[in-house]
């Protein structure tokens, strides 16, 4: 059921980096248009003139929030009636309303990218494991500053040590295989207990289990309206003293001003972030903490991943165009 139809029109939020050739192939399907809006009202102007009338598949990037904002109710209200597919080039999806988007009439039918990011994101959770365990940080400040080593305290072996996962979705899982290389035992917590096969043998525990004996705690779980600030006050208060913390999920899954003070209060002993609450702009106490390895949200940051990552969602629309169905739909729009 192709929709190779006159007056296609297929439109890009953000930029495409290193897909440059399967993007201009979807020229074949429909006219492409970039968005040159520099802010959320402009965006919504030029929704609202009827710029992009026609319009029948948006391709957008995680920078391009940094115009539209959220794709909120708002937004997706003011969006073309002949939009149908909305491919978002990224694992975690949200800054999307999906259930507005299932809302809409006809629905906006939503994909992300679910399995290129996870080899990069797992090998930036392993190195903040390292980083933090090992207190590699206060090293490298000193080193900077001209003190050799300064007067950091020593860190920690990963062999012997448990590592919890929470959310052991594709990320965790290869974090699993590349954390047992070190020589740590994983355990971890899901919304559902996985298959024996799935779980790689990873004893599958309760939310307050998994608190209470990880010496190592990584999130790797989507952010939604239950996960947000999952891990606050009441569960850094579980945790064993000395934990090290590593977010490279979501910054709101953790309350970062509870971390902060489970840093102050040495219940914390390291932390290792690649993500953050408010992004870009970082809690001072997080900053200040020469416990904390810090990384600017760089999980999928290499020509490789970000390479499969666009080729992936312009698949989505390529084939959504084609046949009337995205290759990776979100699961909230499963029944769709």
């Amino acid at each position: 059921m192709g929709s190779n139809e006159v007056g296609n029109k297929i439109l890009l939020l953000g930029d495409i980096d290193h897909a440059q050739k399967a993007w201009n192939g979807l020229s074949e399907l429909g006219e492409l248009l970039k968005s040159t809006a520099s802010n959320r009202a402009e965006f919504l102007e030029e929704c609202r003139n009827g710029k992009y009338d026609g319009v029948v598949a948006i391709y957008r990037t995680f920078q391009s929030a940094g115009f539209t904002g959220l794709i909120d109710e708002e937004l997706i209200n003011a969006l073309p009636s002949s939009l149908k597919y909305m491919a978002h080039c990224g694992a975690g999806y949200d800054m999307i309303d999906v259930h507005a988007c299932s809302a809409r009439n006809p629905p906006i039918r939503v994909s992300n990218v679910p399995t290129a990011v996870d080899d990069s994101t797992a090998d930036v959770t392993m190195f903040l494991i390292l980083g933090a365990l090992r207190n590699f940080n206060g090293g490298m400040h000193a080193l900077r500053e001209g003190r050799f080593r300064g007067p950091t305290g020593l860190g920690h072996d990963p062999e012997g040590k448990v590592l919890g996962i929470l959310g052991m979705g594709g990320i965790g899982r290869n974090l699993k295989k590349k954390a047992e290389a070190f020589g740590m035992k994983v355990i971890y917590h899901n919304r559902r207990q996985l298959s024996e096969e799935l779980s790689g043998g990873a004893q599958y525990v309760t939310f307050d289990e998994l608190l209470s004996t990880s010496d190592v705690l990584s999130l790797n779980l989507p952010l939604n309206k239950n996960t947000r600030h999952i891990i606050g006050k009441a569960e850094f208060a579980k945790m064993k003293d000395g934990v090290v913390v590593v977010n490279t999920a979501r910054g709101a899954v953790m309350d970062e001003a509870a971390l902060v003070d489970a840093l102050d209060s040495g219940k914390v002993f390291s932390a290792g972030l690649d993500v953050f609450e408010e992004e870009p702009k970082i809690h001072p106490g997080l900053l200040s903490n020469q416990n904390v390895i810090l990384v600017p949200h760089m999980g999928t940051w290499t020509v490789e991943t970000l390479t499969a990552m666009e080729g992936w969602a312009i698949s989505n629309i390529r084939q959504a165009l084609e046949t009337g169905k995205l290759k990776s739909p979100v699961p909230e729009q499963s029944d769709l």
